[in-house]
Parts: C-alpha cells; structure tokens; sequence
C-alpha cells in the first residue's frame, strides 16, 4: 500500500510539473502540444470508428520507439522521415501511429487510385499528428478529464487514474497548400458509382458546392463520426500569418499530375484533369441544309417544281400550237371534241381511224391482244363453270377454307413488344440475347412518382445548413404517409399456385447485397423514407445541438439535406447522427428519392419517387408468373389508394408489367369499333350493290345476301391466311389483326362492286343463259381484278423479305390473304352470284326465299345513279382544257411540297401512343417527363477474346493511376464530358478499378486470415474488414509498389476476383464488390472471363429522337472502343464491346427504318409496274404511269403524316404498304380500262376509263373504306386513332383524289395509244363484214334481175327497207376515195 500510495503521488507531481510547463511555453520548436493515447472520446455518440484522442502532454518530441515504429512512419507519414531513424523527431507513440494508420486507411480506399491525393490528404494529418514541432502548428482549444485504468508498474494492478485529453484544437495552413491538396483529390472518381470521392468528403455540400474550406471542415468535424476529435483548420490567405507563438503550415502539396515522393506516378484523367491529353471535341451533330439561307430541300423541291411545272406548260402550248388547223385558220377541235367526219349524205359521222397495215402493229400490241384474248377466254369458260355447279364449288371451297382454319387452334399470339418489332438477327436483338444469357435480365421496375400541388412550402432556419424552402411535398406528414405507403406494399402477401405456398416480396424482389437468402429489408426499394431507414421514429427524432455557440433543435430536415447532398454517409454531422444508408445496406442518390428540383436545390424538389426492383425472370420460370401477381396487387394497391379521400397525394405509377398490359386491354376494348366499322362497311355494300328499279321488287334486285357473302369471302380468306400460316407455325399479332381484315376488305370490296355493277349494266344477248352471262363478264373484269390482285400478292410477298417481325408476318399474312381473297371472289362468289342470278331471275325475295314478286324485272341494264353522272359531268369538267392543266400543276406542286415535308417528318413512337386515352400510364409518362433528373442505366458490355488479367489488358480497361488515358473506361468518361452530344450523364462503374483499389495493401479490404484457433477460418482464406486485426493480421498483397501502380497478377486475378465480387461493402471496406459488381463478371470453369460489363447512366431521355440518337452515339463510342482495345496483344479479332439497355431493342429499328422503309416499299412498287406490264402485253407506258401515281400517292401520304403530327415508325411503315396495296385498287383498274379503250383520243379514252371503271373505283373503294375508317375515330386507343383512323383515312382521300382525278388527266396527256392490234383484228371483221355484205348485195341484185323477167302481176309489193339500209355510211359499202379509212366502233 505504501508503494502505491508513493506511485499515486509521483505521477500526480509529475502530472502538476507539466501542466505548469506548457503554461509558461505552449508553442515551442521541438515539443509536441499532445501524446500518447488518453482513452475514448466521451463527447461523441455512436461513433463509425473507435475515437481515440490524446492526452494533452507539452514534451519534447521523441525518437521512434523502434524499428517497427521507425518503419511505420516511413510507410504511413514518409514525410517525417529525417533519413534515420536517429535524426527522425516524432510526437506520437505507436498507438496513436496506428490509429492515425487505421484511419487514413479509410479514406485511402478511395483515394489511393490517386497517389498525389492520397499523399496530399495523409500529409497534413501526420503533420498535425506526429510532427516534431507540434506545438507549434497545433493549438490546443478544449480539453476534458478522462479517468482510464491504468496498470501499476512493476504489478498486475489496475488502477483509476485521471488524465487530461485533447478532444478540440486548430491549426493554420496556407491558402497555396490547401488549394493544391484540394485540387489533387477533387476529381478524384468512385468507379462504383460514377460520382466523386470529395462528395462523402464534404457533408452536405456535395462535389460541386464542396471547397478546400469545406473539406477541411468535414475532416475535422467529429459530429460524422469518423474524427476522433473536433479539428478546426484555418486557410490563411497569402500575406496573413498565424497567431504569436504558431506556424503556418507551408509544406508541399503534390498537384495531381506530379509523381508523389515515393514514386508514385501522376494520377489519371479520370481523376484528374492535368492529366487529361488534348482531346478533341465530338464534331456536332451537322445542321440542316441550307442554301443560302433557305431550306435546302425546299429550295431543291422549289426549282423542280419550277421546272417542270413551266416545261409541262411549254409542252402544252408546243401541242397546241402544232395541232391541224382548220379551214377558218384557227386551231380544230378535232383532239378535244372529236373529229368529225361525212358521210356520202352529207351527215357528220365520228371521226374513222386510219387503215392499219400488218407491219405496223409492234411486238407490244400483239402481246397486249394475246394476253387479253387468252385472258378473257380463259376466265370467261371459268366463270361459266363456276356458276353452272355453284354448290359443288361452295362445298369445295369451304372445305379449303375449314381445313386451312383448322390451323388457328395452333395460332400463336404475339405480344411482347421484343418479339414484335427487334428481328432474331438484328444487332440490338443478339446483343439482348448475349447479355441476358450472361447477366441476369434487366430488373423489372416499379415506380410511384407523388406529388401535392397547391400545397404551400415553408422556410426552414437550420442550425447548420442555414435558411432553407421547402417545397409543399417535403413535410413531415405527405413523408409518413408516403412511409405507410411503401409498407403497405412491402407486406404483399398472396398465395402463389406456382410456389404452392404464399409469397411475398422477398421472393421476387432484387436484393443487391442479399441475392441469396433476402429478408423484406434486403429488397431494394429507393425512396424518401430510405434516409430514415423507413422508421418513423427516425423520422421524429429530435435533438439539441450547438454550434458556434448557438443552440437549437436539429430534426428530419437538417437529416434529410444532409443526405441528398452526402448520400454515401453513414452518420451525419447533426446531433441527430443516423445514417443515410437504406435499410438494405445501398445508398439512395437523390435522383432516385426526389425529383422536379433545378441543379442541387433539393429542398424545393416537386415529387417524391419510390421505386420497387423485381428480378426479372424469364417467360417460363415460375417465379416470372409470381412477378406479374406481385405486380398486380401492387398495382390494385395504388388504385384502391388513388380513391382513397384520405390521400393527399396527386401521383402516377407504372409496373413492369404495365406496358403490355394497357396494350392488351384496349386491344380488347377497340374490338367492339373494328366490328362496328366491318358492319358499317357491310351495310354500305349490301346496299350500295342493289339495283333498286322498282319499290315492288326492292327485295328481290336488293344484295344483301351477295353482300355479306362478299364480306364472308373476305372473312374466309382472312381466316384461312391466319389458319395456313398457324399450321407452319409463324405466329400473329395484334396488328395482323387489326390491319389485315380492313385491307383484305377493301381489296375484295372494289373487285365485287366492279364485277357486280358491270353484270347490272350489261344487256343479255339473245339466246344467252346466266351462267354465260356471268361467264362472259367476268371474262371482261377478271383480267383487271387479277392484276390488282396479283400486283398486292406479289407486293406482300416480297414485304416480307424485311428484317422486322412485325412487318414480315403482316406482309406474309396480307399477301396469302389477297390471293385467297381473289381465289375465293373467282370460285364461291361466282357461284354466289350464279345463286343469287337464278333467284332474282324467279323473282324471288331475298332472305324469304319461298315469297315470289309479281312484277317483272326491267329488261334494260341498270346504269345506277354513279355512272350517268361522272359520264355527263364529272368527267368533261376534269378533263376540259384548263382544268386539265389545273390538275396537273396542282398535283405537280402537292408532290414536290411532300417530298420537301418527307424530309421533316419525324421518326419514332412515344411510347405515350401505345396507350389508350384513358390508361393511367399517360400520367405516369407525363410525370416521368417533368419530374426525372437522370435517364436509363446502359451498360458497356465486353465479349469473350481479351486479356484482362495482362497488365495491357488491365491497363486498357481502367482509368485509375498508370492506366492508359485512351481506355475503355476513360473513353466514356471522355464522353460524359459533353452530355449534349454523347447523352452520357455519369460515367461507367469499373469493376477493373475498384479491385484493384480493393487488393491494395492501403486499405483494409484485402487480408488472409492468420489466426490458428479452431473455430477460425483456414489460415490463408479470404478475411472480410470486418473482422479484427487481430486473427486477420496478414495482407492479400504484402507492399504496395512504389510507383503506386498496382497490377494484380494471373494468379492474384484468379485468387481474389471471386472474394472481391462477393464482398459485401461497408465503412471498413467501401470497395467490397457485392451489389454493385457481382452480376458485372461472368467466367468460365476455367476462370477466364468471358463478359463483363461496366454502367453508366444516360442523361434524361424524353421522346423516341432523343432514344434513337443516344444509341446511335454510345454505339460509336463503344466502336471506338473495340477498336482501341484489339490492338491490344492477344486479343480476339472477333472480341467486341457493345452498348446495351432495355430500351435499344425497341428504338434501334429507328436508326434502320428510313432505309429499311424504302427498301420495303421499293419492293412493293416493283411488282405494281411490271404485273401491269406483263397482263397489258408489255405496256411499259401503263405500267409507268401506273407506278408513278402510286408513287405520288405514297410520297404525298408522307407528307401529309408530317402536317398531321403523324411518326414515321413501325406501324406507319405497316400502313405505307398498306398503302401501296389500296393505292393499286385506285389506280390500275383505270389504267388498263384506258390501255383496252380503242377511242381515237387520249381524252375521249380518259372519259370512258373515269366514266366506267372510276366509278366502280368510287364505289367499290373510296365509299367501302370511309364509313369503316370513320368509325375508328371513336376508338379509345391513341396508336389507333392516329395510325389508322389518320392515316388510312389519309391514304383513302390522297388514292381517291389522285385515282380520279389526276390519273385520267395524266393519262389523258401522256397515256399510250390505241392498241394498233386491236386496230388490225378488228379492221380485219370489219373487211370480213364487208365482203360478205357485197356478196349478199351481188346476190339481191341478181334475184332483182330475174324478178324484171317475170311477168309482173297487178298488185307489185315493195320491199321493206333493209335494217343495213338505215345505217350510217360507216355500215354501207364505202364511196370512191375513202377507201382508206374505216370506223372502229368500241367493243
């Protein structure tokens, strides 16, 4: 006892000695202000490391201990090495060496990718730390009793003994030394995330508001819990000095482009922008061009229109000028009005063609006839065996019709967008395919965006954030009921038939750190509530803090700034210390908790967003089934909450499943208007085809029963095309069968009213049944329809050589269905119509089959109401003199203004259009637009064929110290740099950086277990930060190169890349690779990687342009990139980096569909020109003409999508070869009807081709399309209302006008000329008539003589004049000198 009592009061003198030392001389060379360890800071709560502080001791700076301790401070603070050991001064002992170690080991996990920052930020903690003259750079502020036990020398006692600990003090730097050392780490990345390291460095201010002040500020501000003490830098400015007695710290700050003392080399560019080569801007995107300062293309489209339009009028007056004049000396009529000719008794006669001789008549009009002989006669024997067994061919062909439907109960449906439109060997589509079958799937999403307008915000005094406004949407109660909220949804419980017990959403869910085995908190859900790890006791946390002397209450708002701007922090600076880290272990940016904000103003954001992530399955794994019920009680939830008068909330929502879902219900809901548009199109034909000469017999000429029986031919070969093409297995869409039944109808609609109205206005010949009647006909119309037919077949044929799915299956299904459609109207309507002949020529009712009408049938062929008046009046005003060249520079001028307005028309589809008016995902599309900071995730992803385990290889990969400024991650960091043209935001995450970082000895990360207890680890296995030093004592690397570039070897690849990959990150070891880089490396059996992928983040994206131009960017990019990268030594030619997101499959065909567009509707015209040819005998003239008013109706219909807001997209593309299709019912029906014509004009053929065929083109066409198209107006779908309302209306009105109005005009001036063959044949009946008519004259005569012989009785009878007699002279045997003309009347 009395030793200890004599120990007692030794250390208490000892004790009283220095403290009236360091009274009298606090600030001297040499001595140190504190030393040794004095115990645990009290004044710190719940701190994030162990917070040793030392005791106030003003001594003599001391020698190194040891070795060990020598060498210590040449590896932790080599600044203080004076080159020996013995001329080295220190003022810390080894503990507080290995506490300073334990601590820089924190920060370098994250700096050491920059050794001049890392040297730079040690520099000054050694300095205040263990300087020799510390006393003088260091002033003691606020000190405390500690009572620590204490062992008694020379005993194994323990006693209480009370020191005084530092727990406050300041220091003095310059303003040179804090501004380099800031500026070296300021840049310096976080490869996991893309940000910044400053921004966990500086609290609530970030990395862009962060400052040299700031940054000092944090480091010493013991409320984050990571200073042991409170530390107050002063920056002094040059010309300032420190207080009397201190020092400024002068000393050498490293920039981040000079190499540290050691030897580490200057730091990279991503970290640093001195080292950054010269790098050349990205060229812009090229402007429009111009001439002069006028729009290219419009001036282009001006000067042709210019030109053609003044040659097409110099050619007019050329003609006119050259026409025959006639006697007067004026111009003759003969060209206009037809020239007249006179007959020997002075009567005007029509003008006679001029005698043909054989050799006159070209290869081409001898190929015409032929093919229209062999044509007429093959369809007419046809139709006439048709109608002669009708119900043997009904039964045949609806035996065809059945077997082919039989298909559909194999029809497969295709509704995943995916499949619909990316075609298997697009590049998009493999590329999908590589990395899905390598990485999971993009993980579904499920998003609520909240906000409440109106209501108001409030100003907030922060005690240490200052003033603050806070918008309406941050408070406190809007926060708790979004909390209750998120946790009525993340208790989701149902019974799952698939799991075969309930599920929840811990099984679906997307937990990062916890993939294998999560908990409901192991599920990533970002929102708000996260900063508080979803308690509302966090949330209501209160507490007293003080600050510059000043105390208030701190609560959820100074927590909630703090973290917005700090979201890697896991305490903050406040009183209140919580963490910002989510409650599944992950941070929340901003971005993904907020959002309507400008810049970094959180406060005032708009909308609070809550985000649930789901793994997404694939189509046939159970669990993919238990997503979509996760998906649609999530979905019931926010509904029910919508309705909910309780919810303060104004918000938008939107599932994964979400998209296919509105899809597939308006789908369902629009089938009700494809129905009323297919009956409405029914009624107008079973009316319209009635002949309606009597009131007494409408019910017997009425067509109702032929009506539908076209529509049911329609309705057949629509079914047996979906039926054929099910059998082999291609699957349908949605879009085939919407499109297909309306152009298949509008197809078989012109060709029934064509055959029907041609039947009603022909007169029966004497002695000629029905059926031969019907043969005969059809043998004049078949021709017209197989070409119409045949040109669309074959045009939909050759549609679907297109590489997009959607297309291809329309074009196969539209084209089987055409030719079924002819082949149907050829065989089953004929004998409909033979059926519907002999009833109406019994006079029986239609539908009442057995009731007889009285009254008998007109025996006059019925003309209708149409066809007199478009020979009267409609087409002599067209084709007048003047309003033919109306028409034409009119036309002239709507075909160059379209080509000007296809040049601006826009490509793409917002996904807003594929949703009904009423679908709740336009608000969540409209919120997205408004209130999103930052745009979808994309990855770069490598193949298989580099060496990443080479030190080139590493080096062309990374973008830390050493590695090559032209790598693939500082390549996208390059690119990031111009956001406006890369639409790159934040740079790709490397997994390549941060294992290296990892494996360095600098940090804690990597060690080996070492300890030989029993329930320890095997000696040399991985040991996680978290385990104490002490049974993990040994390093992966044991001595960090001295250049500070650190390459992993083959061997260290092979060791450890699996142990950083499943490294779970955390304060210790932020590098760990769980969560951010576990799903990011794929490698074979053999350990070599195969793929691996490296994220960054677009910048907001917000139409189908601005998608479309950010994958043609990155896809260039990552071409640069592969093409750097295969210089590289060893690697692969066929290796590959590739640019991938959810939304490239979709928008890629956008970068393709200009050229892919024209190429699909090239070989749809194709077939239009030389199908016409071919069945008018090598016309080329008609095939021309044809081709190009379908090619101004396709060009005008562009550019008409342009003034009505119309995209040009999949579906447009879809409806151009729609387009196409009907284009040719407008068109060629008229075309040949002029091309057979043998009228001496071209505009007396125009006449009789509009008067005839133009107005069964009206009727059967224009008039099926517009009542049906009218009615898709109503439809609730938007991709309806504009893709097919819209547009096929467009195409109808555009095939109208130019079907009947510039087609005859254009014909009329540049149509071919009377078939010199027909001319021949019928020259050649003509002679034949008159030889025989000579002879029966030769004959008369001589009867005549005898009868003069005869005695002549008293009543002499006169003969009748013949019927030949009261003929023209056209009839009559031809006058002296006009032997060489002959009449050819039409046949």
């Amino acid at each position: 006892m009395a030793f200890m009592k004599s120990w007692t009061l030794t250390l208490s003198l000892f004790t009283f000695a220095v403290l009236l030392g360091s009274s009298k001389a606090q600030h001297e060379p040499g001595y140190c202000a504190f030393f040794g360890e004095c115990g645990i800071n009290p004044s710190i709560e719940d701190p994030l490391i162990i917070s040793q502080v030392p005791c106030l001791n003003f001594t003599p700076a001391m020698v190194p201990e040891d070795y060990a301790h020598y060498a210590d401070i040449q590896s932790t603070c080599p600044m203080l090495d004076m080159g020996s050991m013995a001329n080295t001064r220190i003022c810390c002992t080894k503990p507080q060496l290995k506490a300073l170690k334990a601590s820089l080991q924190l920060s370098k996990a994250v700096l050491n990718r920059c050794p001049s920052c890392a040297d730079n930020f040690a520099h000054l903690h050694c300095i205040t730390t263990c300087h020799s003259n510390q006393s003088q750079l260091v002033n003691v502020t606020r000190t405390m009793n500690l009572t620590v036990e204490m062992e008694v020398p020379g005993t194994n006692l323990l006693q209480n003994v009370t020191r005084e600990a530092v727990v406050g003090y300041e220091s003095y730097i310059s303003k040179r030394f804090a501004d380099t050392s800031f500026g070296s780490c300021q840049n310096v990345r976080i490869p996991a995330t893309g940000g910044y390291a400053i921004a966990t460095m500086c609290g609530r201010y970030g990395h862009k508001l962060c400052t040299a002040q700031r940054w000092y500020d944090f480091q010493g501000d013991s409320s984050n819990g990571l200073a042991p003490l409170d530390v107050s830098i002063r920056i002094l400015p040059e010309g300032q000095s420190a207080p009397e007695g201190m020092l400024m710290y002068d000393g050498p700050a490293l920039k981040c482009n000079e190499v540290t003392p050691t030897g580490g080399k200057a730091c990279s560019c991503q970290d640093c922008k001195e080292s950054c080569p010269a790098i050349t801007p990205p060229t812009p995107a090229p402007g429009p061009f111009k001439l002069g300062q006028m729009d290219g293309v419009l001036a282009i489209c001006l000067i042709v229109f210019s030109v053609l339009s003044a040659s097409f009028l110099a050619l007019s007056v050329f003609r006119y000028a050259r026409r025959p004049r006639n006697g007067n000396g004026k111009g003759g009529k003969d060209s206009e009005k037809g020239r007249k000719n006179k007959d020997k008794n002075g009567n005007e006669v029509p003008a006679a063609h001029p005698i043909i001789h054989p050799s006159e008549v070209s290869c081409t009009d001898r190929n015409s006839l032929a093919t229209q002989e062999f044509l007429g006669s093959f369809f007419r024997a046809w139709g006439i065996m048709m109608a002669k067994n009708p119900f043997k061919v009904l039964l045949a062909c609806l035996v065809l019709v059945v077997v082919f439907a039989a298909g559909l109960h194999r029809l497969e449906l295709t509704t995943d967008p995916v499949q619909l439109w990316s075609s298997p060997s697009s590049r998009a589509r493999q590329e999908k395919d590589f990395h899905d079958s390598h990485f999971d799937p993009f993980f579904r999403t499920n998003q609520v965006i909240l906000t409440a307008p109106g209501r108001p915000g409030h100003i907030y005094d922060s005690l240490v954030f200052g003033k603050q406004n806070f918008s309406g949407i941050l408070s406190k109660d809007l926060i708790l009921q979004l909390m209750d909220l998120q946790k009525k949804i993340q208790d989701i419980e149902f019974y799952s038939e698939d799991l075969k017990r309930n599920a929840s959403l811990k099984d679906v869910c997307f937990a990062p750190l916890n993939p294998g085995n999560p908990s409901l908190t192991d599920c990533a859900v970002n929102s708000l509530p996260q900063y508080f790890q979803n308690s509302a006791e966090n949330l209501d946390k209160k507490a007293n803090m003080t600050q510059l002397g000043e105390t208030r209450e701190v609560d959820w708002r100074d927590h909630f700034i703090y973290c917005v701007n700090s979201p890697l922090s896991f305490k903050d600076i406040t009183a209140l210390g919580m963490s910002c880290m989510a409650d599944y272990g992950g941070p929340v940016f901003p971005f993904l908790a907020v959002g309507g904000y400008e810049g970094l103003d959180y406060t005032n954001a708009e909308a609070l967003i809550m985000t649930f992530s789901l793994n997404n399955y694939p189509r046939d794994d159970p669990k993919f089934k238990v997503s979509l019920q996760w998906e649609q009680h999530y979905i019931d939830i926010l509904q029910a909450y919508q309705k909910d008068p309780k919810n303060n909330f104004t918000f938008a929502y939107m599932a994964e499943r979400s998209l296919e879902d509105e899809i597939n219900r308006t789908t369902a809901e629009d089938i009700p208007i494809f129905m009323i548009s297919y009956a409405v199109i029914f009624l107008y034909i079973a009316l319209a085809l009635g002949e309606y000469s009597s009131f007494k017999r409408i019910l017997v000429d009425s067509k109702l029963l032929v009506g539908l029986g076209g529509i049911l031919v329609v309705g057949c070969s629509v079914l047996a095309s979906m039926g054929f093409y099910a059998w082999v297995g291609i699957p349908s869409s949605l879009v085939i069968l919407q499109v297909v039944p309306f152009l298949v109808l509008a197809v078989g609609a012109d060709n029934i009213f064509i055959f029907v109205l041609e039947i009603q206005r022909d007169r029966r010949r004497a002695g000629e049944s029905s059926e031969e009647q019907i043969g005969r006909v059809l043998g004049n119309v078949a021709p017209s329809m197989l070409l119409c037919s045949l040109s669309e077949s074959v045009c939909f044929f050759l549609g679907a050589l297109s590489t997009m799915p959607a297309v291809r299956s329309f074009a196969l299904y539209a084209a089987l269905a055409v030719l079924m459609d002819f082949m149907l109207q050829m065989t089953a309507f004929v004998a409909l119509l033979a059926l519907d002949a002999r009833r109406q020529e019994s006079n029986r009712c239609e539908v009442a089959c057995c009731v007889k009408v009285s009254q008998p049938r007109n025996a006059e062929p019925n003309e209708g109401l149409l066809l007199p008046l478009m020979r009267k009046y409609y087409a002599p005003a067209l084709l007048h003199p003047v309003t033919r060249i109306v028409v034409m520079v009119l036309f002239l001028f709507m075909f160059c203004g379209s080509i000007f307005l296809m040049f601006h028309v826009k490509v793409g589809l917002d996904q807003e259009l594929s949703m009904p008016t009423d679908s709740y995902m336009l608000d969540f599309f409209k919120f997205l637009n408004l209130y999103l900071e930052v745009g979808v995730p994309t990855y770069f992803v490598t193949t298989k064929g580099f060496n990443f385990t080479s030190v080139k290889g590493t080096n062309a990969v990374c973008s830390s110290v050493g590695c090559d400024p032209f790598s693939l991650t500082q390549k996208i960091q390059y690119a990031t740099e111009y956001p406006d043209q890369s639409y790159l935001a934040i740079p790709a995450s490397s997994w390549v950086d941060d294992f290296i970082d990892w494996l360095n000895p600098g940090s804690k990360c990597c060690r080996l277990y070492t300890s030989t207890a029993p329930k320890d680890p095997p000696i040399g296995s991985f040991c996680p930060a978290s385990e104490t030093e002490n049974i993990c004592r040994r390093k992966c690397i044991l001595f960090p190169p001295l250049d500070g570039v650190l390459r992993p070897t083959v061997q260290q690849y092979d060791r450890f890349l699996p142990n950083f990959l499943s490294n779970r990150p955390d304060l210790q070891c932020p590098k760990g690779g769980l969560g951010a880089y576990d799903k990011a490396v794929v490698m074979d059996d053999s350990g070599e990687i195969i793929a691996t992928r490296f994220m960054a983040y677009h910048t907001p994206l917000k139409n189908s342009q601005e998608f479309t131009a950010a994958l043609r960017r990155v896809r260039e990019l990552a071409a640069d990139i592969t093409e750097g990268m295969r210089r590289i030594e060893g690697t692969d030619p066929n290796f590959e980096v590739f640019p991938y997101t959810v939304t490239y499959v979709f928008y890629e065909q956008y970068v393709t569909i200009v050229n892919e567009g024209l190429f699909n509707i090239s070989l749809c015209l194709l077939p239009t020109f030389v199908v016409c040819c071919i069945l008018l005998g090598m016309d080329l003239r008609s095939g021309a003409l044809n081709l190009l008013t379908i090619v101004m109706i396709t060009v005008d219909t562009v550019g008409v999508m342009t003034l009505w807001s119309i995209d040009y997209n999949a579906v447009s593309l879809i409806n151009l070869v729609t387009c196409v299709g009907i284009s040719v019912e407008f068109v060629s029906h008229l075309t040949r009807s002029f091309a057979l014509s043998i009228l001496p004009t071209r505009v007396e053929r125009a006449k009789e081709a509009t008067a005839n065929m133009g107005s069964a083109v009206f009727a059967g066409v224009a008039m099926t399309n517009l009542p049906g198209i009218v009615v898709l107006a109503f439809a609730k779908a938007q991709l309806i209302q504009i893709f097919f309302f819209r547009l096929n209306l467009v195409i109808t009105l555009l095939g109208l006008v130019h079907g009947l109005v510039f087609l005859p005009v254009l014909l009329s001036f540049f149509g071919p000329g009377v078939n010199k063959a027909v001319l021949l044949e019928l020259q050649k009946k003509k002679a034949m008539e008159l030889e025989a008519y000579t002879n029966s004259k030769a004959y008369e005569n001589m009867a005549y003589k005898e009868d003069l012989d005869k005695p002549q009785s008293n009543h002499t009878e006169t003969p009748a004049p013949r019927q030949q007699d009261t003929k023209p002279t056209t009839e009559q045997e031809p006058e002296p000198g006009t032997t060489q003309e002959t009449t050819v009347t039409n046949m």
